[in-house]
């Protein structure tokens, strides 16, 4: 499965948009990647997962951990591949932690996953949840990197596809500069002008 390919399933279960979005970091972009959509069907989860998985078969990972809510599905679908038990982190009162009776060993290796990564920041606060329990973070992959390569989460890491998508801070964003109106898809229904 290639880059084109992997596009080509996201705009065909219109997961790719395009218009004036607020993203999950608050910053402003001209596209917007709702992976919930890609990978509603089980089948297109797997196949994710199982292209990621592919990467880390010689890596020791004894679980794979995603941030709610977004990484969720695809970090599931590559714990099965790689038949490795999966947890996940939460914000509790604004801040990522370990809940629901998950636990991880000292220096337990841990493969985070996301759905999207843009700035890095819930992928960096999954990562030092986790550490912070103990476990040793050693990768992070997600399906789709919007930063170009740019986004740092401490720790080596891979993306299906990688995009080069401009997100800009709202006070600088051209696109509201325009008058266009910003909108939040997702669980929550916003908007900003």
């Amino acid at each position: 499965m290639n880059s084109e390919q992997i596009l080509e399933h996201f705009r065909q279960t219109n997961a790719l948009l395009e218009g004036h979005f607020i993203l999950s970091s608050g910053l402003h972009s001209p596209k917007y990647l709702q992976c919930a959509l890609a990978l509603q069907f089980p089948v297109d989860a797997a196949k994710f997962g199982r292209a990621i998985a592919e990467h880390f078969v010689n890596e020791n990972i004894e679980t794979v951990a995603s941030p709610a809510i977004g990484g969720l599905v695809i970090g599931y679908a590559v714990a099965q591949a790689l038949n490795v038990r999966f947890i996940w982190t939460e914000r509790q009162n604004g801040e990522m932690t370990v809940r629901r009776g998950f636990s991880v060993k000292e220096n337990e290796r841990i493969l985070v996953v996301e759905d999207v990564i843009t700035t890095g920041g819930s992928t960096r606060e999954c990562i030092n949840a986790l550490e912070a329990k103990g476990a040793k973070v050693t990768n992070a992959a997600s399906i789709i990197d919007r930063s170009g390569g740019k986004a740092d989460v401490g720790v080596p890491r891979i993306a299906l596809v990688s995009l080069d998508v401009p997100a800009y801070k709202p006070e600088d964003c051209p696109l509201c500069e325009n008058g266009d109106v910003a909108v939040k898809p997702g669980s929550r229904q916003e908007s900003k002008k």
